[in-house]
């Protein structure tokens, strides 16, 4: 249930130069309104208690000493220091790993007993289900709402899930030409590397740690250094829930360090990474230069949200504007590239400009509140660049554009109409609130459009036509179709993309092949009774 309410919850130069300008005029009277809220911001009632790494079941410092900051980013000061760690701590941290998997109760231990561990974790989690969500908006900005009756709940259910699956794993048994009898085993692979992101931190902690751990396997996971905190409490959790020492690990900081460490670790039997494309290469490249460990990767995409002729347009205006803003336009599956018939393009464009402009933003721990703001000044310098690209190359803006607010990382909901496939907004995965509306006359041309990318994660069709939803799902070469729905995330759902979206599948029965290996094993039979 939880997964279905994300649907109805998110429910030339010169001149366009000239045009940005105006729009900046006729919405400041608004963003200055709201500003005043947001420079008062909300000081959520939770103590941090724990930012040291999480090492062999105990708490412990950075063997540097060093600490890096952790930033709200409704205001740009910081929450506290983390620890910060490097190779030393990722050698430390996967020797303890390794001990917990080759000499530890954990893999011995029978799956029925995992399974009651996760799920003792499950019910822990879902009982501090308001402090976890309080750390995930401090530290992340996205709404408290949305983290608590959304993204919490799909912990707990996830975890569930693969406590469910846990003593359900098995290989099996292969009729063979010939007097042998052929059996074949699924076994963890040992120690799993896992690498989550900052814009889901702990759903894809879930992810990434529930079917790992359903399989017998030991864990090194690190965090991404904008959003440690969560990842952190969480894990604590896990070892009251009764997880032996070593079986979970967490080392909070950088990619370039930690990150490489892990990656390249010649005892690392298994990586996971989400992120970025750009980095998915270099984790692969350095797995590859090391032991050739398996790598399962969830990157980036520009995931195309088709609207058909037949499409009710109120009904389609408000499944895009949330395939889009939702999460601040922080979803590697968006629908950032939103492609309308052009029968219904301008009665489209207008009534998606009138929703961007109605969003509600402003500091995430108010009720009510849709949009909180981006992650860090990087990604917030970022997004009000690609909004200035579209603006030079010609599209039309038709709302939003600029900072929201005086403070913090705040952008107005955008939306661009008349965008080209040429454009860099068109193309490049901005991970901000900016919607980039095109125009298209059939389906041909439209299956044509949506495919021109390197990306290939998901994609939305809104049709009341069966056979145009038929042609569309086949034709469309990404890992997730949603029809007339998006951003359905339910447990069992298989999540993962084509092309340069990665390789590997997350979530559902799906995901736990990915932590397994298959060891055939073969026998002589004697004067067997039956073949």
């Amino acid at each position: 249930m939880a997964a279905r309410r994300i649907s109805s919850l998110l429910s030339s130069s010169a001149t366009s130069l000239g045009r940005f300008s105006s729009w900046g005029r006729r919405i400041k009277s608004f963003s200055t309104a709201a500003a005043a809220a947001i420079d008062e911001p909300i000081h959520p009632s939770i103590q941090i208690d724990h930012t040291q790494l999480l090492i062999n079941g105990q708490f412990v410092d950075a063997a540097s000493g060093k600490s890096f900051p952790t930033v709200d980013p409704r205001t740009g000061d910081v929450i506290a220091r983390v620890a910060e760690g490097d190779l030393e701590d990722v050698n430390r941290a996967v020797a303890a790993a390794r001990k917990a998997f080759d000499e530890g109760p954990w893999p011995k231990m029978t799956a029925y007993e995992r399974s009651r561990i996760m799920l003792r974790f499950a019910d822990l989690l879902e009982k501090h289900t308001e402090e976890v969500a309080k750390l995930e908006t401090w530290d992340n900005g996205k709404p408290y709402e949305q983290a608590a009756k959304i993204e919490i709940p799909m912990v707990v259910r996830m975890f569930r899930y693969y406590a469910g699956w846990a003593d359900k794993i098995h290989g099996f048994t292969v009729p063979a030409d010939g007097q042998h009898h052929v059996q074949t085993l699924h076994e963890p692979y040992g120690v799993c590397g896992l690498i989550i992101p900052w814009n889901f931190p702990l759903l894809l902690y879930s992810w990434k740690v529930g079917p790992a751990l359903a399989c017998g396997n030991t864990v090194v996971l690190k965090t991404a250094e904008q959003t440690p905190l969560s990842a952190i409490y969480v894990s604590k959790l896990f070892h009251e829930a009764g997880l032996p020492p070593g079986v979970l690990n967490v080392v909070s900081g950088f990619g370039p360090t930690a990150g490489a460490a892990l990656s390249s670790h010649m005892d690392v039997n298994k990586l996971s990474f989400t992120g970025s494309t750009a980095t998915g290469k270099i984790v692969l490249a350095l797995a590859a230069k090391s032991n050739l460990k398996p790598v399962t990767l969830e990157l980036g995409g520009k995931s195309p949200f088709i609207v058909c002729k037949d499409a009710d347009v109120d009904k389609a205006v408000e499944l895009a504007h949330s395939a889009l803003f939702f999460n601040q336009g922080q979803c590697c599956c968006a629908g950032s590239r939103t492609l309308v018939h052009e029968s219904v393009y301008d009665e489209f464009v207008e009534k998606a400009k009138a929703r961007a402009l109605k969003r509600v933003v402003g500091d995430p721990f108010k009720m009510g509140i849709e949009q909180g703001p981006q992650i860090d000044n990087e990604q917030f310098k970022k997004i009000l660049k690609y909004i200035r690209s579209g603006i030079e190359s010609g599209a039309t803006l038709e709302s939003g554009g600029e900072q929201f607010g005086s403070k913090g990382y705040y952008i107005q909901p955008t939306v661009f109409s008349n965008v080209q496939d040429d454009m860099l907004i068109a193309k490049d995965e901005i991970f901000g609130p900016v919607q980039s509306i095109s125009k298209f006359k059939d389906l041909e041309e439209v299956v044509q459009r949506a495919n021109a990318s390197s990306y290939g994660l998901a994609a939305g069709v809104f049709t009341q036509n069966i056979e145009t939803a038929n042609t569309l799902t086949r034709a469309l070469r990404v890992g997730t179709v949603w029809i007339n729905c998006y951003d359905i995330f339910d447990a069992a759902v298989p999540f993962g993309g084509f092309k340069m979206s990665g390789q590997g599948r997350e979530k559902g029965i799906y995901g736990l092949s990915s932590y397994l290996q298959v060891k055939a094993v073969v026998t002589p039979l004697k004067n067997p009774a039956w073949l």
